[in-house]
């Protein structure tokens, strides 16, 4: 297949729609005709929230945090220190351009990845702050409006790479919202904040179709964005006509990416763990926002998809519930973090979207994770539900197995839309809180090479690489082309004794890969048929760290023991090679760590056997 074959067939799957809406939007930055290269805006002016009523102060969870965190990392700003340097990033040091947002390059050179610069400006702070203000920490309001003045300060309205991104203001816009929640400064809040509110809302609206037109997280955060910000506007300015208009947008767009993004089987568009996370808690932050303006309900078919992506978010969760697995793009983006939990616990956010949109509780205990819960005033229901169970999402190419302790995440291809990785076939195995097989995560999405090519590609994922190459050809930074169809689909079956499944592909060049997947009460097996391919077959299985010894070497096989557990694989045609790689992962993003890889690589069609037994 040609490349630009690929290029116009994945342009295609793509949509004509969405191509449309990003040529347009291209063009009309380029030309001027877009408004928002005109938009001019006044600078924001203190106070933006004020004091509480001492009456409503009271202890609430959570409160102890004293600095900065990004990407779930340290940042090395304390929130009792002045505020941060807007524009500097907390990845490389090196400071952003001061120019109109839309002169400033998508990859500025020496900067490194602009998310160092963005992360800070998202306002996880200002919900800090207001819990502080809430538990009645004398200090905090100062410093809230300290900062905030700052920020605008440094910031003037569409002015410096912190404008850049609809949805990075689309984040700030729900995060200002909710706290003025919790601080109950919805119905008659600061004219300072309504102020900073109106300019994001500016910025956001006339680029709304370039983020439709991604088909992923970001239109969903700019429609809540418009929902939430236009509502408010008009609830403090009946006459605003602007507003009405924002808020009705936000939620037509709410309601059709619901339709569009979300499956019947709760699967999202971008097969993404952490993305998945950001389209629920944008939705639970406009429905949280919904209740408090008493604004008329979400239909139906939205509330029954958000049901479902928050059941499929919950079967995530790892058997001893304090991680998940690296499963897609990971960027570390976390909206409204209120529990003082890790950045990669998925409970609090499984348990309010549970809470809000299924009515019941996902954990009956009580924990860290009903911190949001609590902070925002959101009573928890009696009755609960539970998520732990196997389960096959095909709407995204995704199957849990769960036995006893043990959970395996299988993913085979369903691509409706575009995929970030090359993860065809990859196995994911956790045993208690172990991750024993894991997944490669993203580390940066502007990196040097050879990290901008690994992460994504095949070599960072439990799968077989045929001939060096991935099994999708890279088209650009984000967008691989050619996707496979998934072929030899096998339902999950569960027995007494063995719960099993099964899913293959061809891809561009002809290598053929099916993959069954049988988990066991004490056992894993995964069955590869190899074919099709020029050179070579390599199987990855990318290990947890520690001490693994090799163990009865014998020909056409490999035996591994470490963690408990032996690791055995059987090849029917001869072993070419095999051996223990330094192999690397990227739990949280910015940030990489070695692990151990075993890889076998064999020259001939041919099935491996792979037996865990633990």
């Amino acid at each position: 297949m040609s490349k630009l074959r690929i290029i116009l067939f994945t342009a295609w799957r793509l949509g004509r729609a969405n191509i449309a809406r990003a040529l347009l939007y291209r063009l009309g930055l380029s030309l001027g005709l877009n408004r928002v290269k005109s938009l001019a805006g006044e600078k924001p002016l203190p106070p933006f929230y004020l004091p509480l009523s001492s009456g409503r102060k009271g202890a609430i969870g959570g409160t102890q945090c004293s600095s900065l965190r990004a990407f779930g990392l340290p940042t090395g700003y304390e929130l009792k220190g002045k505020a941060p340097d807007w524009h500097k990033s907390i990845i490389t040091g090196e400071i952003a351009p001061i120019l109109p947002w839309w002169q400033i390059p998508d990859f500025v050179s020496g900067l490194g990845d602009i998310k160092g610069v963005w992360e800070i400006s998202r306002f996880d702070w200002v919900l800090i702050f207001a819990k502080k203000i809430k538990a009645g920490d004398a200090t905090a309001l100062s410093n809230l409006n300290s900062w905030l003045q700052d920020w605008s300060d440094k910031n003037p309205p569409y002015i410096g790479v912190n404008w850049k991104c609809g949805q990075e203001a689309s984040i700030r816009v729900m995060h200002l919202a909710m706290a003025a929640h919790i601080l109950e400064q919805v119905r008659e809040p600061a004219s300072g904040l309504i102020d900073l509110i109106r300019v994001h809302l500016n910025r956001i609206a006339p680029t709304i179709q370039y983020a439709i037109a991604q088909d992923n997280n970001h239109g969903t955060s700019e429609a809540a964005a418009l929902f939430i910000g236009g509502s408010w506007l008009a609830s403090v300015c009946k006459s605003d006509k602007d507003a009405r208009r924002w808020m009705a947008r936000g939620r037509r767009w709410l309601e059709n990416r619901a339709r569009r993004l979300i499956e019947h089987d709760g699967s999202t568009s971008q097969y993404s763990l952490n993305y998945h996370r950001v389209i629920v808690d944008s939705y639970a932050i406009a429905e949280l926002w919904r209740r408090a303006l008493g604004l008329s309900e979400f239909s139906s078919e939205l509330m029954r998809r958000l049901s479902a992506a928050t059941a499929w978010m919950g079967n995530m969760v790892s058997p001893d519930g304090g991680d998940a697995p690296n499963l897609g793009v990971n960027d570390g983006a976390r909206l409204l973090p209120l529990a003082n939990t890790d950045h990669r616990d998925l409970r609090p956010s499984v348990q309010l979207a549970s809470v809000l949109f299924v009515g019941k509780r996902a954990y009956i205990q009580p924990g860290s994770y009903d911190t949001p819960l609590h902070v925002l005033e959101v009573p928890l229901p009696d009755n609960a539900v539970a998520y732990l169970e196997s389960r096959q999402y095909d709407g995204g190419g995704h199957v849990v197995m769960r036995r006893g302790e043990a959970m395996v995440l299988f993913r085979y291809p369903r691509f409706r839309f575009r995929p970030g990785q090359s993860d065809l076939l990859h196995v994911d195995f956790w045993r208690k809180g172990l991750n024993l097989l894991r997944d490669g995560g993203s580390y940066s999405y502007s990196c040097d090479e050879p990290w901008q090519s690994y992460f994504p590609g095949a070599a960072a994922h439990n799968t077989v690489q045929f001939d060096d190459r991935d099994a999708m050809p890279k088209i650009s930074r984000f967008l691989f082309g050619a996707w496979p169809k998934a072929s030899n689909v096998m339902p999950l079956e569960e027995s007494e004794n063995l719960t099993r499944v099964g899913a293959g592909y061809r891809d561009w060049r002809g290598g053929n890969h099916c993959r069954i997947v049988a988990l066991a009460d004490s056992s894993l097996t995964v069955i590869d048929d190899v074919r099709g391919f020029e050179r070579s077959a390599v199987l990855r299985w990318r290990l947890a760290p520690g001490e693994w010894h090799w163990k009865n070497e014998k020909p056409n096989v490999c035996c591994l023991e470490g963690h408990g557990c032996r690791l055995r694989i059987t090849a029917s045609q001869p072993i070419v090679r095999y051996a223990l790689v330094d192999g690397w992962e990227s739990r949280y993003y910015s940030q990489k760590t070695p692990i151990p890889v075993l890889e076998l690589e064999v020259s001939e069609a041919g099935r491996l056997v792979t037996q865990i037994d633990f």
